[in-house]
């Protein structure tokens, strides 16, 4: 620590995506003095795999804010870069990479991290996805020292928040990165004025949380009722969950568990079909599909689905598209 601590800090700011961006304007709004953002390479995105700048990144170059994109934190160009920056202080907001034990080291105060889960649970990529697809009733955002080990750090402060039976992911996260730059801002201050402290956290009670994979996506319709409903809100905005018809790919958008009994139906299999839902046996309970995707058209609520297709009870949804092994 040094003896005299500044009102005004210094802060290098790495992050990448959506979630993000309201760290970054908070830091630009206040009166500390944002000095450089690191974010991830651009990369080709969306159907038509267009190389587009990061959200962060964006938001940096309209502020006119020096932007680092180094793909090797490690060379060391991008660490006299770094250094040359001189900041008091780091914060991480989903960057996406490991840091080097160089870059921790450079700040006078090391590093700080925005973190999506209540620490120890849920450490890694994907937290509030996992947190959704497990069926938590709670999450929250941990701020906490980065430390080489992954999510392993003290942490200075924690804010919890509920998640709803029907919110997805997306929902989820876009509110924790608005209380993530509050919880942040707090603990800026208290560092500033030199009364901030930070909890070790108990290794043996931490979760991993794996990142995300597309495979994922598919229903097994042998999982409870409510298991496929948490993947299906889990799984939001990407990979989404699916199944086939017909021998076509069917996205599944939204769900609801129903308390229609399936009367000994095989999991899979259409047990029901509404204007309002189509409702499928599962292996313990009944799902109702609410809103769908099919293959290479727009999402439709399930009554326009059902309007143009003939959906028998009794019709089973497919694992895998016909012909495949």
């Amino acid at each position: 620590m040094v003896d005299t601590l500044p009102a005004s800090w210094r802060i290098v700011f790495f992050g990448t995506p959506d979630f993000a961006v309201p760290s970054l304007r908070a830091l630009i709004e206040s009166p500390h003095t944002v000095v450089g953002v690191v974010s991830q390479p651009d990369k080709p995105r969306g159907r038509g795999q267009h190389v587009t700048e990061s959200p962060v990144k964006q938001v940096a170059v309209a502020h006119g804010i020096p932007m680092f994109q180094p793909n090797r934190l490690k060379h060391e160009s991008s660490l006299a870069d770094f250094r040359a920056l001189r900041a008091d202080l780091g914060v991480v907001a989903a960057y996406g990479k490991i840091l080097p034990a160089a870059v921790l080291e450079a700040p006078a105060h090391g590093l700080i991290n925005v973190h999506a889960s209540l620490l120890p649970k849920y450490r890694g990529a994907a937290p509030v996805h996992r947190a959704v697809i497990a069926g938590d009733m709670e999450t929250g955002i941990s701020i906490m020292h980065v430390v080489q080990a992954l999510d392993a750090g003290a942490v200075y402060a924690t804010a919890t928040r509920p998640i709803g039976p029907d919110e997805t992911s997306a929902e989820v996260e876009e509110d924790l990165a608005r209380i993530g730059a509050e919880l942040l801002m707090d603990v800026i201050a208290d560092m500033v004025a030199g009364r901030a402290s930070a909890v070790p956290q108990d290794d043996a009670a931490s979760t991993y949380a794996a990142r995300l994979q597309k495979d994922e996506g598919l229903i097994d319709w042998t999982a409870r009722a409510a298991e496929i409903h948490n993947k299906v809100r889990g799984l939001q905005p990407w990979p989404l969950t699916w199944t086939y018809i017909g021998g076509k790919r069917l996205i599944v958008l939204k769900t609801r568990p129903s308390d229609l009994d399936a009367a000994g139906a095989a999991p899979g299999t259409i047990c029901a079909v509404s204007r309002e839902a189509i409702s499928v046996a599962t292996g313990s309970g009944v799902i109702e599909i609410l809103t769908v995707q099919p293959e290479g058209r727009r999402s439709m609520a399930a009554r326009d689905f059902v309007a143009g297709h003939k959906l028998a009870t009794g019709a089973p949804f497919e694992s895998a598209p016909r012909g495949a092994a």
